[in-house]
């Protein structure tokens, strides 16, 4: 009974780190999402702009008009007249220019989509700088904690004369690089958290829950280790898929099949215009009533307006092209550059693992088994490797993000 108990508390254990992984980040991108200003701010353009597409089909104003007449002669006979119109469009007409809207605004709603993921990919990439200034922290952390236990050391071995003047100048100059890295790092992450923290419109962020008056942290944000993404095996089927919910591309479509509908709109504009009213004639005790019927004819005002209508949708046509073209290009450059990172990233582990431990070498130059110069050039070399592999992780889970950007 306890053994089930135990492997089932890890089990837990385990998913719940797993779900930690993708949770701070997840849980960030939702609040930069409900609290970003210019998220707020395109969402009522593009309401603005779907308002102002309807008033396009809209019906012109009605129109009232009064005379009155008399004889200049008999100023006792008069005339009154009045006219009451509405003017409209060939019915047809509204239709077509119904279903252009609805289309427009498949490509308003696709355009607000692909700018919310430019921002939440934005928020993503500042969370992974996060991430990796997190890990890179903690390295420069060890290393200072390592360069101020050889600085006491030798400190001690110089009074007494085991060490000379050439060494202990050499560990304080490591001590003093490494504490200047550590403040410029610590201040590069304090930025990104301000950065992150005005993506979310200077609101708290929730994930962490942060005790009021507590500093922001990585830590209390659960940014601490980056998300798994593996590297597919196969990316031309996935590539397929990443450009059909490309929602820039779906905005270029909607855009394109609206174009098409202002063609047919511009056809259907060489229709006649119609008027409906009601007239009202006053004579000297002998009303008139009756209906008003006009046509107009767009003799005029139509010309060209098909061949502009054209020349519109062919423009829009060959910049979905151009866009399919450059999204196609960048998914496949942005799937080589992540493949190259993997790779490396793999190399450095394996080498990592097959390395002898700092605290080995440590040792051995305590034991006088290696001098001080060949120990700093190995640590030098160990630690920039480290700093390497934090970059090329870094590099590797932002082209990652890049790719993957239409599922956010």
């Amino acid at each position: 009974m306890n053994k089930r108990f135990i492997i089932f508390g890890a089990a837990i254990l385990t998913l719940v780190g797993m779900r930690a992984q993708t949770g701070g980040i997840d849980a960030i991108l939702q609040q930069i999402e409900a609290n970003n200003k210019e998220l707020q701010a395109n969402s009522h353009l593009i309401s603005s702009q779907k308002l102002e597409n309807k008033t396009d089909n809209n019906l012109p104003d009605p129109t009232l008009s009064y005379a009155h007449l008399w004889d200049s002669k008999n100023s006792d006979e008069t005339v009154g007249e009045l006219v009451i119109s509405q003017s409209f469009d060939f019915p047809t007409l509204y239709a077509t220019r119904g279903q252009m809207n609805r289309l427009k605004t498949s490509a308003l709603d696709a355009q607000a989509t692909a700018f919310r993921q430019q921002i939440l990919l934005q928020a993503k990439e500042v969370c992974l700088d996060i991430i990796m200034l997190q890990r890179q922290q903690t390295l420069l952390d060890e290393r200072l904690k390592n360069a101020e236990e050889l600085s006491a050391m030798y400190a001690k071995r110089m009074e007494t004369g085991d060490a000379n003047a050439l060494e202990t100048n050499k560990i304080n100059l490591e001590l003093l690089n490494v504490r200047t890295e550590a403040r410029l790092n610590q201040t590069a992450l304090s930025n990104k958290l301000k950065e992150l923290l005005a993506l979310n419109g200077n609101q708290p962020l929730t994930p962490g829950r942060p005790l009021p008056g507590t500093t922001l942290t990585a830590r209390a944000l659960g940014l601490t280790e980056y998300p798994a993404v593996p590297l597919p095996t196969d990316f031309r089927p996935l590539v397929d898929g990443l450009l059909a919910s490309d929602p820039a591309l779906q905005s270029l479509q909607g855009a394109s099949s609206a174009a098409q509908k202002q063609i047919s709109a511009s056809r259907q504009g060489w229709l006649p215009k119609l008027e409906l009213g009601y007239r009202r004639n006053t004579e000297s005790g002998h009303p008139l009533n009756g209906v008003v019927v006009g046509f107009s004819f767009p003799i005029f005002e139509n010309r060209n307006k098909v061949k502009i209508a054209k020349t519109q949708a062919l423009n829009i046509d060959y910049q979905k092209e151009n866009a399919a073209l450059q999204a196609s290009s960048t998914l496949w450059q942005l799937y080589e550059e992540a493949r190259n990172l993997h790779a490396s990233m793999e190399e450095y582990q394996r080498t990592f693992q097959q390395q002898q431990d700092l605290a080995l070498l440590k040792q051995a130059l305590m034991g006088g088994q290696i001098s001080m110069i060949e120990y700093f050039v190995e640590i030098s070399v160990v630690y920039q490797s480290k700093a390497n592999l934090l970059q090329l992780e870094n590099q590797y889970q932002k082209a990652m993000a890049q790719i993957y950007k239409s599922q956010l």
